[in-house]
C-alpha cells in the first residue's frame, strides 16, 4: 500500500462521481460496456460492506442523443435542408434521465443490487429542513444495501445558464459530488474522468505528468489545463476546483481514470492510482515531493557532478563508504535480520531467505568497495586517437552513461554493489529493491549517501520506495538513460516491454554442466557439487547436468550421483536419465531451481550437449512466449579432450562458457571487476558480469586548427592512427 493512501484502510462511506466522457461513448450513446465494469466494481465493494453512493452526469448528453435521432426520423425532407437549431438542454436532461436510469436499475438488477434515485437543485440544499431529510434517507439506502444516484435536475433548474453559470452552492455535478461528500459525512470522494488524473499540463502533451498527490501549496497556479469536457460542462479544471473544496474540509478525493479496468478496486487497495487531494498533503512534502521525474532529474545533475570533479575525490567517497559500513555494520545486521524474520514469518521460500541474509561469510562490502576505487579510473579513458588530417585530431573517450534505473529483487548487498559501481563510473543512480529486503536496503542508502559530499548532492541516489512509481520511472526516457532489471524472467520481460529506454537484462539463468566422456571424473565431481552445492540460490548456481551417455554406467560417476543425493540434492531427470538413474521425472528442462536441486540428462555427444543447451537454456517468458530469444547465462564442459573442448567453447552461444572450471566463477567480483550489476545475458551493449566498463559509453572528440569541409575539396585526409598517449 502507498504510504500516502493508508488511510482507505477506515474508509467506509464512498461518494462516486462519473462523468458524462465516462459514461457516453464519442458519438454520444450510453457506454454500456464500461459502465457495466464501473457496476461489477460498487457491487463488489457493496457486498464488503462499503457504503456506496453514486453521483452521475450525461443525462444531457444522452437526451440529445435520442432527440437528435427522434428529430431526424420525424423531419422531411424539406425540414433538413434547414438550419438545425440546437435542442433546448432542459428537454434533453428530461428525457436522457429517464434511459439513463433504466439503464443503471437493468444493470445493477442484474447483479442484484437495489439501486435509488435522488434529482436535486441548487435551490433544495438553501433549506436546512431538505439537507436533514436528505441524510435521513441516505443513512435508511444504504443501511438496506441500496445504492443512492444522484443526479442534477436539469429538467427543472432555475439556473440563468446551467453550463456557464457558478454561482450558487454547487454548479455542476463534480460540485455536487463534493457538496454531498460533506453532507452525507463520507470517507472518500473519487472522479471518475476520462484521464488517469490531474497532470501538470494538458494530458495530450508529452511532457506532462500525472501528479501523484496535490499539494496546493506547490501545484497552485502552475497547472496548465487543457480544454474542457468533450461532452459535459466542466473538466479537469472543474474537477480540481471540487476536489480541493471537499479535501480542505475534510473529506479526500482521488480523481482518476473509468476507463481503467479495475481502477475503483486499486483506489480502495490503497494503490497510487490517479492524483489524490488531502487535507494533510502539504505534511508529507518531506516524503512524497520528490516525483519520478524530479528524482531522476536531480539524479543526472549530481551525476554531472560528480564526472566534474578529479578523480582522487570520486576514489575518497568510495572510500568513505566502506569505512561508514564497518562502522554501521551492527545496525546493517539488525534490519538484515530483521527483515529476514519477516520474510521467514511470511513463508518466503528457502531460497529468497537466503538471497536476502547478508551472510558473514560473502565478501565484505567495505572489501568490494575499495577494490572498485583502486580501479584504474574509467572516465575520460582516451580509448582511440586518429588524425584525419594535418592539424585535425579525433579521439574515442570513455564517459557515463549518465543515469541508471536498477530494479532487484531479494538481495540488498546488491544495492551497495551498485551504487559503488555507479560512483566510480560517474553515473547518477535509482534504485528499487524487493519490499521483503526494505530495512535492509533503507539503512545501506542512508549510510551511502550521508557520506556524498555536498558538492555532488545526496540524490546522486535515489532509493524508490514504492512499486506504483516504476511505471512512470519507465516512461522517462529522456532521462534515465539505462535500466537494468535484476530478477524473475518475467519481471525482466515486462520490463523490457514496457519502457522505450534501452534495457540491460539480468535475469536468473539455466546453467549447464556438460561432464564429456573423456573427463576426468574426480575432476567433474567437485566441479559439479560446487557449482550446485557453494551458493544454489544464485543465478549462476548449475541448474543442469549433462552427462555423456558413454559415462552413465562408469563408477566415477555413480559415485557422483550418490554424493549429490548424501548432500541433499533433489534430482530430477530427463526422458533418457530418470530411467537410467531411477530418479523423478523432470517436467521441464526450463525450470530454475535457485535450491538443491538440479536436473540430469544423457547426451549422445557434445554436438548434443550444445544442441539441448541452446535449446532449453533461454530464458521462459510466460507472458510474450514468442518473443523469447536463447539467452544464455553460464555453461561449463568438464573434458581432457582439447578439441572437444575448443568446439565447446566456441560453438555454445551464451554470456560466458567455462572449461574445466565451476559456474559459480561467472560473477564480477570473481572476474576482477570489484563488483557487478547483474550478469547480463543480453547481447548488446554488454554480456555476462557488467562492471565499471559495462556502465559507460563512448564519445568523439574532434580537435582541429579552422579546418572546414566545403564538399571536402579543402582537405587532405590522412586518417593515421596515433599513439593513445
Amino acid at each position: 500500500m502507498d504510504p500516502t493512501r493508508k488511510f482507505v484502510k477506515h474508509v467506509k462511506r464512498v461518494v462516486f462521481k462519473v462523468g458524462t466522457a465516462v459514461v457516453t461513448r464519442d458519438d454520444g450513446r450510453l457506454a454500456v460496456g464500461r459502465v457495466g465494469a464501473i457496476f461489477e466494481q460498487l457491487e463488489e465493494l457493496n457486498s464488503q460492506g462499503y457504503e456506496i453512493i453514486l453521483v452521475t452526469s450525461g443525462a444531457v448528453g444522452a437526451g440529445r442523443q435520442r432527440l437528435k435521432y427522434r428529430r431526424l426520423v420525424n423531419s422531411s425532407f424539406a425540414d433538413l435542408q434547414k438550419p438545425q437549431v440546437e435542442i433546448d438542454g432542459k428537454a434533453c436532461a428530461a428525457v436522457g434521465q429517464n434511459g439513463l436510469m433504466a439503464l443503471y436499475d437493468n444493470l445493477f438488477s442484474q447483479l442484484d443490487v437495489t439501486s435509488s434515485q435522488l434529482l436535486v437543485t441548487d435551490n433544495d440544499f438553501k433549506s436546512p429542513d431538505f439537507r436533514m431529510q436528505l441524510s435521513e434517507t441516505v443513512d435508511t439506502l444504504l443501511s438496506l444495501r441500496s445504492i443512492p444516484i444522484f443526479n442534477e435536475n436539469d429538467a427543472i433548474s432555475t439556473r440563468r445558464a446551467p453550463y456557464e453559470d457558478s454561482s450558487g452552492i454547487f454548479w455542476d455535478n463534480d460540485s455536487l459530488a463534493a457538496l454531498l461528500a460533506l453532507e452525507l459525512k463520507a470517507d472518500l470522494l473519487v472522479l471518475l474522468s476520462d484521464v488517469e488524473g490531474l497532470y501538470s499540463g494538458p494530458p495530450s502533451d508529452p511532457h506532462s505528468k500525472l501528479i501523484n498527490t496535490y499539494i496546493k501549496e506547490k501545484h497552485e497556479g502552475l497547472i496548465t489545463f487543457g480544454d474542457k469536457s468533450r461532452v459535459g460542462r466542466g473538466g479537469m479544471h472543474a474537477k480540481v476546483k471540487a476536489a480541493v473544496h471537499a479535501a480542505d474540509s475534510g473529506t479526500p478525493v482521488i480523481i482518476t481514470s473509468g476507463f481503467a479496468a479495475d481502477n475503483i478496486t486499486k483506489v480502495l487497495h490503497g494503490q497510487r492510482i490517479g492524483t489524490l487531494f488531502h487535507k494533510d498533503s502539504h505534511l508529507w512534502i518531506t516524503v512524497t515531493d520528490v516525483g519520478a521525474r524530479e528524482m531522476a532529474l536531480a539524479a543526472r545533475e549530481c551525476s554531472r557532478k560528480l564526472q566534474s570533479i578529479p578523480s582522487h575525490e570520486r576514489r575518497k567517497i568510495l572510500l568513505d563508504i566502506a569505512t561508514a559500513l564497518e562502522e554501521k555494520e551492527s545496525a546493517i545486521k539488525a534490519e538484515n535480520d530483521a527483515d529476514v524474520s519477516a520474510a521467514r514469518k511470511a513463508g518466503y521460500d528457502d531460497s529468497l531467505v537466503s538471497r536476502l541474509l547478508l551472510k558473514p561469510g560473502k565478501a565484505t562490502l567495505a572489501k568490494s568497495i575499495r577494490t572498485i576505487a583502486d580501479m584504474k579510473e574509467p572516465i575520460g579513458q582516451i580509448l582511440s586517437r586518429t588524425e584525419l588530417a594535418d592539424g585535425l585530431v579525433l579521439e574515442k573517450t570513455s564517459c557515463p552513461l549518465g543515469v541508471l534505473l536498477i530494479v532487484f529483487e531479494s538481495r540488498p548487498d546488491a544495492l551497495v554493489q551498485i551504487a559503488a559501481l555507479a560512483i566510480r563510473s560517474g553515473n547518477g543512480l535509482l534504485l528499487k529493491g524487493g519490499k521483503e529486503a526494505n530495512r535492509s536496503n533503507a539503512i545501506l542508502h542512508k549510510i551511502i549517501t550521508s557520506v556524498i559530499p555536498d558538492t555532488v548532492g545526496k540524490k546522486l541516489i535515489g532509493i524508490v520506495t514504492s512499486r506504483e512509481e516504476i511505471p512512470d520511472l519507465l516512461k522517462l526516457d529522456d532521462v534515465i538513460d539505462l535500466v537494468i532489471p535484476r530478477g524473475s524472467n518475467n519481471l525482466v520481460s515486462q520490463i523490457k516491454n514496457t519502457t522505450k529506454i534501452p534495457v540491460l537484462g539480468h535475469a536468473d539463468g539455466i546453467c549447464h554442466v556438460y561432464v564429456d566422456k573423456s573427463a576426468n571424473m574426480d575432476m567433474a565431481r567437485h566441479i559439479v557439487v560446487d557449482a550446485k552445492l557453494d551458493y544454489p540460490a544464485a543465478c549462476n548456481a548449475m541448474e543442469t547436468l549433462l552427462v555423456h551417455q558413454d559415462l552413465t554406467t562408469s563408477t566415477g560417476f555413480q559415485e557422483l550421483i550418490v554424493e549429490l543425493k548424501h548432500e541433499g540434492v533433489s534430482l530430477y531427470g530427463g526422458p533418457r536419465a530418470s530411467s537410467l538413474f531411477n530418479i523423478a521425472f523432470a517436467d521441464s528442462f526450463h525450470h530454475e531451481y535457485n535450491s538443491k536441486a538440479c536436473t540430469i540428462e544423457v547426451v549422445d555427444d557434445v554436438q548434443d550437449a550444445i544442441d539441448h543447451i541452446h535449446k532449453h537454456g533461454r530464458h521462459v517468458c510466460h507472458f510474450w512466449p514468442e518473443k523469447c530469444k536463447v539467452v544464455g547465462h553460464t555453461e561449463c564442459i568438464v573434458t581432457e579432450d582439447q578439441e572437444v573442448a575448443e568446439y565447446f567453447l566456441h560453438q555454445v552461444d551464451s554470456a560466458a562458457v567455462f572449461l574445466n572450471a565451476s559456474t559459480r566463477f561467472c560473477d564480477g567480483a570473481r572476474f576482477g571487476l570489484g563488483a557487478e550489476v547483474g550478469i547480463s545475458t543480453s547481447k548488446i551493449h554488454a554480456r555476462g558480469p557488467v562492471g565499471v566498463e559495462g556502465l559507460l559509453t563512448t564519445r568523439w572528440v574532434l580537435r582541429g586548427t579552422g579546418q572546414v569541409v566545403k564538399g571536402d575539396k579543402g582537405v587532405d585526409y590522412t586518417h593515421k592512427k596515433l599513439a593513445l598517449d
